[in-house]
């Protein structure tokens, strides 16, 4: 199982992280330091499974973003590696070649698109197809969503 999963810069700000274990805010901040500085200090030839603490993590640069996650020691880094690599591909075929401002300015996609793949830490759906159908679905709603309270403000309804 997953206990978490982080998206951070090359500069160490976080991105995105969501967490599949109850951790106090303080402990969070500490873990967060931690393995971004652990992380950012590797050099890129090297491996991307690290064993820290009572897990391992296994994370993988694309462009300037790291994505890191934390899985049991008896877990498939492998899995979990394939697991961040269908993440960005959904994120590159949602926004077309994904790039560090797309998940700053719509989090709450990146965020929608995670929970869509993955659910208490293990993998929900597998179909990249049902999982882009879902968002392009929850983006009609908002749409129509926008136009109500627009033609409310009209007084057109």
């Amino acid at each position: 199982m997953m206990n978490f999963m982080l998206l951070f810069s090359r500069q160490g700000k976080v991105r995105l992280q969501k967490w599949y274990i109850a951790k106090s805010d303080k402990d969070k901040r500490k873990i967060l330091k931690e393995l971004m500085m652990l992380i950012i200090a590797r050099k890129p030839k090297m491996c991307n499974f690290l064993d820290w603490k009572d897990l391992k993590i296994v994370y993988k640069r694309y462009a300037s973003l790291y994505f890191c996650c934390a899985i049991e020691q008896n877990d498939n880094e492998l899995l979990c590696l394939e697991v961040i690599h269908r993440y960005v591909e959904l994120l590159d075929k949602y926004f077309g070649s994904v790039c560090e401002l797309d998940i700053i300015f719509n989090f709450e996609k990146a965020y929608f698109m995670l929970d869509e793949l993955l659910l208490g830490g293990e993998m929900q759906e597998t179909s990249k197809k049902c999982i882009l159908k879902a968002i392009t679905e929850e983006d009609v709603l908002q749409e129509d969503e926008r136009l109500d309270e627009t033609l409310k403000e009209l007084g057109l309804i």
